[in-house]
């Protein structure tokens, strides 16, 4: 209604009528109209000012040339800015340096969760617990089946892990399957009997398992007399993977356990640095172009999992 509320009769009618009620042509309110001019104003104003109209390549600049992506950029540098002096100090520590300087400690675990989010989670969980049955490695207990100490937690993530299991659905009699399942069971219990670690040892299951059934860390293997399951510790999710194995590839019933590789190139340094000083060399002294061909992949930075080794470990399963 316009704000001089005129007599019905004296303003112009539009010719629209419904249910006898005619559609009037009052005036919009003067407030609501100079709102609309005013805005129709800063649209201008905008447009002269800001980035607005997208042309082939670009858009147009706008009087002031801001725009949110130079504003990032901006924000971004600080940022980097105020983190270089403790990436340039992490680059040139070892893990283990790290975890003994707090300071460092504190700053790789804040800046690595957003790197764990988005390279990790998705397989190991948020908090390093995957969902039940997933089939994914839990990192916050004490089963590290390739060792959970720092420097080894470093080379499965540079190098990737995939653990290998034989199918053994056509090299055992059912009734062996179902005496090995029950050792297992028996074994995870703490009450496995002499018969039978006797088919277990004949069956070549200690080659792999070891001889105490508590797994070969150089080969990745299980150890079968705790109660952590990868997979499951139900009786017929261990004759299944019994039967099919993990990773093997000419059965497609078999268990799928990959892990990538983050870094070959840090993988193979520290695979080198590692023999060097297992045989008495001076580590420094590294060819590294006998060592190297070029052709490594680094999806990570070698800082980047030194951050994902502190993070990992600080889970509660590093040892």
């Amino acid at each position: 209604m316009a704000d001089n509320k005129n007599n019905p009769g004296q303003v112009e009618d539009t010719g629209h009528e419904w249910d006898g009620i005619r559609e009037l042509n009052n005036p919009c309110p003067r407030w609501w109209l100079n709102s609309l001019y005013l805005s129709g104003l800063l649209v201008i104003v905008y447009f002269v000012l800001y980035p607005s109209l997208p042309l082939v390549n670009e858009s147009t600049k706008g009087l002031l040339g801001w725009t949110m992506i130079n504003e990032y950029k901006e924000d971004l540098a600080k940022v980097e800015a105020k983190r270089a002096p403790f990436e340039d100090k992490l680059a040139s520590m070892t893990v283990e340096q790290i975890l003994a300087d707090q300071e460092m400690l504190n700053y790789a675990i804040g800046s690595s969760k957003v790197l764990y989010g988005d390279n990790c989670a998705a397989c190991h969980g948020t908090g390093g617990a995957p969902a039940a049955g997933a089939g994914y490695p839990n990192l916050t207990d004490d089963d590290w089946l390739f060792g959970g100490k720092p420097q080894e937690i470093m080379v499965s993530i540079a190098a990737g892990r995939q653990g290998m299991m034989t199918a053994h659905k056509d090299i055992l009699k059912p009734e062996e399957v179902d005496q090995l399942v029950q050792f297992v069971v028996d074994s995870s219990n703490g009450v496995a009997t002499e018969a039978g670690k006797a088919l277990y040892m004949a069956k070549g299951c200690f080659a792999c398992h070891g001889a105490d059934a508590k797994g070969v860390k150089a080969m990745g293997s299980a150890n079968l007399t705790d109660k952590i399951w990868r997979f499951s510790g139900e009786p017929e999710q261990i004759r299944h993977t019994i039967l099919h194995g993990v990773n093997h590839v000419s059965d497609p019933l078999t268990r799928v356990a990959v892990m990538p590789a983050w870094n070959e190139k840090l993988a193979i340094m520290l695979e080198a640095r590692a023999n060097a000083i297992a045989d008495g060399e001076d580590p420094n002294e590294i060819d590294w172009d006998d060592e190297l061909d070029g052709t490594e992949s680094e999806r990570l930075t070698e800082t980047e999992i030194k951050k994902l080794t502190v993070y990992v470990h600080q889970f509660g399963g590093g040892q």
